[in-house]
């Protein structure tokens, strides 16, 4: 889905070839000349209905969406996702005092999936407008309201929504006010006035004022509890029908949000790769025509990912362009006012002796042997990050099987089920151990629920015969208290009431495990995923770090070496020779031999360079992030499991004794 092919033209003007310029001549769509790594970037959810989504599509049509609509979807979509779960549209269905069935209803006439789009949540609330002005609860009545652009606004009492209780921390990461710069330097500069945005920052020494020893890490203790950390958020889209472009919002640490495109970002990118051509630099995400919600909720991950990244690279980080994408207001017309120096970065700092000294003499070594293991590094990555959405996936869509006795009968005609028939898919019949055949009329619903533990490592194929989750069974079971209110016998009955308020209870309970899972999910997604992904990000950067210094660190010393020499012995020739004017022409060879020196010396002071800069990255920004994030990520995992199955075994726990005392005559 995301593998998007990039342009082939290039993005920014021909290379400066003299050293005052960029030895980079790149698009930055195409960062990465090998496979793309977003081609195999994690497989969407498993639709359940192929087109339920398009189906309804053309209900609402042209209609105008009342802003009551956008408010609900924004109290249940905190990151601009443009989705949210089912969950969390049946607790906001749940506000307008409607009875559980009705809800049940409204939710399943929308959707079969675990996520509900934001089409979906307005078809969802204008058939709860339609059910408490007591119409006909239909997608055609819905359709016939959008035609006459008269959208019914539903009554909904969103303040009194309650959040989702859980013992986890919140899904998305709060931001860290550091004290303390990672790199002991100040971001914006000392001198009390504004940095030169338009060249890059220099420096004395080559990793910018970090600790340099051979013994060391290069970096200060603990480093990895300050990293800065920033937020992209989706703003919508701007522009016409043909030239139409999403915004971002930036939100960093620092400073107020700003608004950015697609197009900034590269020009970004663009800037840094020249500027910083040995330095580690991930890829930004591709450009898709007419991309969909999903591709630029992927994209926006990618651009987190991106920022992040570069904020806290040791070097990197301090760059006077960086700091102004992130603060400027109007980046469009700051780059309109402002001249913008692609100069490398070598013809600004130098490497002290030092420094120098440090590099190793087996550099070559190393850096051939780490070569040696990225391929396969970025393969198994690629494959943990997968598989790890698959899993993720799979926990959101925990779900009941339900027989197709079972299933309910007011489903609208638009969405087709394949799995409704009797015949066994192609992969029951591969896995008939396992898997059990369609139930018959006879079929209990406690069979149904003894399945829902091992259903969840099914296949993602398997897994679109589940038609229910959590909060579908959470409405279901309101339902069922709401319907046995009253027993036949018409006076109180004990028995009866002992029993509703043990589903009641049950209801109350699987409401609860549905919004830990939902919590749980969204801290996988927003923040497992991520770092995973992170960590494959930076293989791939190190790989296209090795592929630039192959191609750029090629230099013309040894042809300038050859033509002082020519020169020099044709200036003794003259010299010999003294003919009239001899002294011109001496001067002007002599003028030509020493700009290539000052060149050659030029030149060997960027191979210098470029070994200190390849350490640098090697030692410490490759080997601290790939094994100190890591630690951090597992122990984070490892922690949050256990908050996460302690939560739910307390509240399995409370249902178990909520229910002891159901009577049973």
């Amino acid at each position: 889905m995301f593998n998007a092919p990039r342009p082939a033209q290039r993005y920014a003007s021909a290379p400066v070839n003299g050293l005052g310029g960029s030895f980079v001549d790149e698009n930055p769509l195409a960062a990465s000349i090998y496979d793309d790594p977003w081609s195999a970037a994690p497989s969407p959810s498993p639709q359940l209905i192929q087109n339920a989504t398009s189906a309804l599509s053309s209900v609402l049509a042209e209609a105008n969406v009342p802003e009551s609509y956008n408010r609900a979807f924004a109290v249940v979509d905190a990151t601009n996702s443009g989705e949210t779960s089912v969950n969390a549209l049946s607790r906001v269905l749940s506000t307008s005092g409607l009875p559980a069935m009705t809800v049940d209803k409204i939710v399943n006439l929308v959707s079969s999936r675990p996520r509900v789009s934001k089409l979906e949540f307005f078809v969802a609330l204008a058939l709860l407008a339609l059910a408490q002005s007591g119409k006909d609860i239909s997608v055609e009545q819905v359709a016939a309201r959008a035609a006459e652009n008269n959208l019914p606004e539903p009554f909904l009492h969103l303040d009194t929504l309650q959040p989702s209780t859980s013992a986890l921390s919140s899904p998305y990461p709060t931001y860290r006010q550091a004290t303390l710069d990672p790199w002991s330097v100040p971001r914006f500069g000392s001198n009390g006035g504004g940095s030169d945005f338009a060249a890059p920052r220099s420096a004395t020494t080559i990793n910018g004022g970090a600790v340099s020893s051979l013994a060391g890490s290069g970096l200060p203790r603990e480093w990895w509890k300050m990293q800065e950390t920033v937020d992209v958020t989706i703003q919508g889209q701007q522009g016409f029908i043909l030239n139409r472009y999403t915004v971002y919002e930036i939100i960093t640490e620092h400073g107020t949000p700003v608004h950015r495109r697609y197009s900034e970002f590269a020009f970004l990118w663009d800037c840094l790769v020249r500027r910083y051509p040995f330095r580690l630099l991930p890829a930004l995400p591709p450009k898709r025509v007419q991309p969909d919600a999903a591709f630029i909720e992927q994209r926006r991950k990618g651009l987190v990912r991106f920022l992040n990244a570069v904020m806290n690279h040791p070097v990197i980080k301090e760059d006077g362009l960086l700091a102004t994408f992130l603060s400027e207001p109007s980046f469009e017309n700051w780059r309109k006012h402002t001249a913008i120096s692609l100069e490398e970065e070598s013809a600004s700092r130098h490497v002290d002796r030092i420094e120098e000294i440090t590099v190793p003499s087996d550099l070559e070594d190393k850096l051939a042997f780490v070569r040696g293991k990225i391929s396969p590094l970025i393969e198994q990555w690629q494959r943990i990050c997968v598989l790890a959405e698959r899993i993720i996936k799979r926990r959101e869509s925990a779900a009941v099987r339900i027989p197709p006795s079972l299933r309910r009968t007011y489903l609208p005609a638009h969405f087709t089920f394949p799995f409704f028939s009797l015949h066994h898919s192609p992969l029951d019949d591969h896995d008939h151990d396992r898997i059990p055949g369609p139930a018959s009329s006879t079929t209990s619903l406690a069979g149904s629920l003894s399945m829902l533990s091992s259903r969840t490592a099914r296949s993602d194929d398997l897994e679109l015969d589940d038609q229910a989750d959590l909060a579908r069974l959470t409405n279901v079971l309101r339902a069922v208290v709401e319907v046995n209110e009253r027993c036949w016998r018409g006076d109180e009955c004990e028995l009866c009431d002992g029993v509703r308020q043990g589903i009641a209870q049950v209801a109350s309970h699987t409401q609860r495990q549905s919004d830990l899972l939902e919590q749980r999910t969204n801290a996988l997604l927003y923040s497992t995923l991520e770092a995973l992904k992170s960590q494959r990000d930076l293989y791939i950067a190190m790989r296209d770090l090795f592929v630039r210094r192959d191609r750029l660190s090629v230099d013309n010393v040894d042809r300038l070496k050859k033509r002082v020499d020519l020169n020099s012995m044709k200036l003794e020739g003259i010299k010999a020779a003294q003919k009239d004017g001899w002294q011109d022409d001496a001067d002007r060879i002599i003028g030509l031999i020493e700009k290539d020196q000052a060149t050659i010396a030029t030149l060997l002071n960027r191979r210098v360079f470029i070994r200190a800069s390849m350490w640098h990255e090697l030692r410490v920004v490759l080997h601290n992030k790939e094994n100190a994030l890591l630690s951090k990520l597992v122990q984070n995992l490892a922690h949050d499991e256990q908050a996460f199955t302690s939560s739910v075994l307390a509240n399995w726990v409370s249902l178990g004794n909520a229910v002891e005392e159901m009577p049973y005559e």
